[in-house]
């Protein structure tokens, strides 16, 4: 009984004991303030109460507001300050607690980092892979943005494929294209004391690449355009990498030219358009094509071949149902037409051999160009087919119309020649115009006259006429010519002297005679 009483009146010592204290001092002695007090590094989940230009106060279940200062807002991007409302929930990192002296401190990205740090130790455990974009580059390798961290993917942790693209004396040269590019890696170290977040997409590689197609077959649509680079090259196509993954373009695709090697046309690394041709995503395989691109010689074979047209071939394969030969003008491009074995003869034949041979050059009639299905049909037996004699002769017109006419080449002999002749008439011209003394009056160019005797002269005893001159030299010839003076009896005399006429002081002959 006593006991009971001792008791209650502790009871009831101890409940006016309370009423007696601050509702403040007993809100501070309570546990539960101590367990929602904040501590420094410590991220908590808040509420935004206020939201300035100059700060943005959180509710953060401590006894006053925590407080996002204007130097931190600065750091946000400009889209995520818009979205800070008043009501909306917001993760934050405490810097300082505050306390009774002031509001505590708070930080909204060391809150992002810290969560991104969380999350690079949970991809360090796991061995996940992680997807983000290279955003830059040093000398050693590039950077990747993982939230408010930057990771480095050293060189050496860089992908094979990436790796032959790097090439270059300066960073810029090797790694600057690479910026803006997706990239999966997985995270290889994570040290926050130092701040180092290191990553490696030669370990996500497998991952990657299956990550990426399935990411890239849902996306994908045939008839797309994309760029991509050469990774791999085989005898039976290329493998190109289209942003991650990889596609197949078969060597039919690459060229609508012959290829018998695609190391014939493509290098590794070479960066390059195709097209998609069609997404596979239960054998996860794309499939592309570099010729779809590019322009396709069946336009040209429209333009250039018509039906009932004459076209030299090259006989290159001879089966039982023809011959087939490749047209003169597009042996590049592989195309070869059929002349099936009812068009190689009127006469009834078994195999194709009997008519024509391998190799063998033939004039041939096109008969069918069926651009759709890549087919052209081909004759030999109409040939000479009169059916098409009017079609022959329009295009043996056109060809001569269209004939070049043929180039003019300078022939300087010619020339040489025909300027000596020019020459040589000119001379001639102006010898006619001044007339020379021709003998016994005679024009240059006439027919000598005969020889007569003439008045004055003396037959010798040889036969030989001798002028006979007169003692008075300036009577000149008595021959009936024009006086002629002392110069022209010189002239006349040397001229006999020449022919035989005059000799001197001949035998038999007086000198004074």
């Amino acid at each position: 009984m006593v006991d009971e009483e001792k008791g209650s009146a502790a009871g009831d010592g101890e409940e006016q004991k309370e009423a007696e204290l601050h509702p403040m001092e007993a809100l501070l002695a309570s546990e539960n303030y101590e367990l929602n007090a904040p501590k420094r590094g410590e991220i908590r989940v808040g509420t935004i109460v206020r939201a300035t230009e100059a700060d943005v106060l959180v509710d953060i279940g401590a006894k006053s507001e925590g407080v996002i200062s204007i130097r931190e807002l600065e750091q946000l991007p400009e889209d995520q300050r818009a979205t800070l409302d008043v009501g909306q929930e917001i993760s934050v990192y405490v810097i300082r607690p505050g306390g009774r002296s002031g509001a505590p401190e708070l930080s909204l990205v060391r809150a992002e980092e810290e969560q991104d740090w969380t999350k690079a130790e949970e991809l360090l455990e796991s061995k996940d892979i992680f997807e983000g974009e290279v955003t830059g580059y040093n000398k050693g390798g590039l950077i990747v943005k993982m939230g408010q961290l930057r990771g480095f993917v050293p060189a050496s942790q860089v992908s094979l494929a990436r790796r032959r693209r790097a090439d270059g004396e300066t960073p810029e040269d090797r790694w600057g294209k690479m910026v803006g590019e997706h990239l999966v890696a997985k995270v290889i170290e994570v040290d926050r004391g130092r701040n180092r977040l290191i990553l490696s997409e030669r370990s996500a590689a497998r991952e990657a690449r299956e990550a990426l197609k399935e990411r890239l077959i849902s996306e994908l649509a045939i008839g797309e355009v994309r760029t991509g680079h050469v990774i791999s090259l085989a005898d039976f196509g290329a493998f190109v990498d289209i942003g991650g993954a990889d596609g197949l373009v078969h060597i039919s695709e690459i060229s609508w030219k012959r290829v018998s090697n695609p190391r014939e046309v493509l290098n590794i690394g070479q960066e390059v358009k195709v097209k998609v041709l069609g997404v596979d995503p239960e054998r996860n395989r794309i499939s592309l094509s570099i010729r779809e691109l590019e322009e396709n010689p069946w336009d040209m074979i429209l333009e250039q071949f018509n039906e009932g047209q004459l076209v030299e071939g090259t006989v290159t394969k001879l089966t039982k149902f023809g011959a087939f030969a490749k047209l003169a003008g597009l042996e590049d491009y592989g195309i070869e037409g059929l002349v099936h074995i009812s068009e190689l003869s009127d006469r009834h034949i078994e195999h194709p051999s009997e008519v024509v041979q391998e190799d063998q050059v033939l004039t041939l009639r096109v008969i069918r160009v069926d651009a759709l299905r890549h087919r052209i049909g081909l004759s030999l037996k109409r040939v000479e087919s009169s059916d098409y004699a009017e079609t022959d002769w329009e295009a043996a017109v056109q060809q001569t119309s269209e004939a070049p006419e043929p180039p003019v080449v300078a022939d300087f002999d010619a020339e040489l020649e025909a300027e000596e002749a020019l020459g040589g008439e000119a001379e001639d011209a102006e010898a006619a115009e001044e007339p020379e003394a021709g003998i016994d009056g005679e024009q240059p160019g006439s027919e000598p006259a005969p020889d007569l005797p003439i008045e004055g002269e003396t037959e010798s005893d040889d036969g030989n006429l001798e002028p006979a001159l007169t003692e008075n030299k300036n009577e000149g010839l008595s021959r009936g010519e024009p006086e002629a003076g002392e110069d022209g009896l010189q002239e006349l005399t040397e001229v006999l002297e020449e022919t035989g006429s005059v000799s001197g002081n001949p035998e038999g002959t007086d000198p004074a005679s």
